[in-house]
């Protein structure tokens, strides 16, 4: 089956590639190939279990239509400074003005029309004040929250004007590899996950864009048909959960705080990621069974608690070019410890060097929101260095935000983010394989929803 344009997974790189296209008036047979669901058909059982179940072949709130991004908290960063590193790539007044306009088109879309963060700005001077006396640095980024279901929504109207405009859509169809003859991508191969037959797609232009679970699998596929590419930053951290008594500024004032710091002794880069006012605490799986923390938040439904990611920067030197794998080893330890679970433990027994018990948790303020996590030690798992940051970032968040690094302060591990493999391109978002184009998370050029998306803006426009 021959194509103009073949696109490898249906995240928010993909949709808006081939969504931009359309506006664009383009007359070109575009297919989208996604190994999950269409996102009508998605749904975590663990709403109705209460535990994770493990689906297979793949988790329900990674894969599908949308990826991640249909169940994941739905904010959407509107500053270019924030999301990834498009910028270093394309200038920041071009990313900065595909930003505005995507925003526009999540609008049309349904996305709220109110804006977080800019609505009492002699507030954020005192917050930023209390940051900069904390020894942080506070990131000015307007947000826009979906929220968890109404993200739902939006994605499932997104995908019918897909397929109603004549965007083609195959579901439960994993790629297996590129088709790569004389440096010229002509195509890719493909297995049903459902009845196990292969098939492949040619097209002239070919379009990866499998989000950030599939950055290990585009790393394999870089080091076997020589794509170029180089190990980027791998983020190891935790996820925090504090009462939202204790956040209640920042979440009126700002509703999402990007927090940066270099804590010593080692001065690495620690950063707040996908803080959720009134959120809750949740599970991804990834296809080797690794069970990551994650957090999202709700538009009407609240829990008493706010959660956001730590996160420490690893850079690494020659000859170590292996980042994806290191963080997944770290995973891969700490959920030994779980029994394949999500692991937390008080921040004042990590600081006592004593482990948390299940008991513990049921007496303090701080109620986990996440019914299954197992209570244990993630220092045992957690690199030294690691962790150190961690600690020592989190009682700095304490001078700015009061309260953050009390005893009960739940900390969930283990919060990983793989996009370290970065695909080398041009500013047409070309790779050195003739028509190979690599979008999104996976490619190493973005983290979330906004920023993935204007990239896909950016192809789609290159394409149609």
């Amino acid at each position: 089956m021959k194509y103009d344009v073949v696109i490898i997974g249906a995240g928010p790189s993909g949709i808006f590639t081939a969504l931009e296209m359309l506006k664009k008036g383009t007359d070109k047979k575009v297919i989208i190939v996604e190994k999950g669901k269409p996102i009508e058909k998605r749904s975590c059982p663990k709403a109705k279990t209460g535990k994770c179940v493990n689906c297979k072949p793949y988790c329900q709130i990674t894969t599908g239509f949308s990826g991640a991004g249909a169940f994941s908290d739905g904010k959407l960063s509107l500053n270019c400074e924030v999301g990834g590193d498009l910028p270093v790539l394309l200038g920041e007044e071009k990313v900065q003005e595909i930003i505005d306009y995507t925003d526009t088109i999540y609008l049309e879309f349904g996305a709220d029309s109110k804006i977080e963060g800019v609505s009492n700005p002699e507030k954020v001077k005192e917050i930023r004040k209390k940051a900069i006396n904390a020894g942080l640095k506070l990131v000015d980024c307007p947000i826009r929250h979906l929220g968890t279901e109404r993200a739902h929504t939006l994605y499932r109207d997104i995908e019918e004007y897909l397929i109603d405009h004549g965007v083609e859509i195959m579901f439960y169809c994993d790629c297996t590899d590129l088709i790569i003859e004389d440096e010229v991508c002509i195509g890719a191969k493909f297995k049903d996950t459902e009845s196990g037959e292969e098939f492949t797609l040619y097209g002239d232009d070919i379009v990866v864009a499998t989000g950030r679970k599939g950055a290990d699998w585009l790393e394999g596929l870089c080091v076997s048909h020589g794509i170029s590419h180089q190990p980027g930053t791998v983020d190891i951290g935790v996820r925090v959960e504090v009462r939202n008594e204790i956040m209640e500024e920042i979440n009126d004032v700002l509703y999402e705080s990007k927090l940066i710091g270099y804590p010593a002794p080692f001065k690495n880069k620690v950063r707040t990621f996908c803080q959720n006012p009134g959120g809750f605490v949740s599970q991804e799986n990834y296809d080797n069974n690794l069970a990551v923390v994650n957090g999202h938040s709700y538009k009407d439904t609240k829990s008493n608690n706010t959660n956001v990611a730590i996160l420490c920067s690893h850079n690494f030197t020659y000859p170590f070019n292996q980042p994806i794998a290191y963080a997944q080893k770290v995973g891969e330890l700490t959920n030994m410890l779980a029994n394949g679970q999500i692991l937390v433990q008080r921040f004042g027994d990590i600081l006592d060097g004593k482990r948390t018990w299940e008991k513990e948790l049921s007496q303090s303020n701080v109620k986990p929101t996440i019914p299954d996590a197992v209570a244990g030690d993630i220092t045992a798992a957690m690199p030294y260095r690691a962790m150190t940051n961690i600690i020592n970032f989190i009682k700095a968040m304490d001078v700015a935000i009061p309260g953050f690094a009390s005893y009960e302060t739940l900390l969930y591990s283990p919060e990983l983010k793989f996009y370290s493999n970065r695909v080398k391109m041009d500013e047409n978002l070309n790779t050195n394989i003739k028509g190979l184009h690599c979008l999104g998370d996976s490619s190493g050029w973005t983290r979330g929803l906004m920023m993935a998306s204007a990239m896909g803006v950016i192809m789609g426009r290159i394409l149609a």
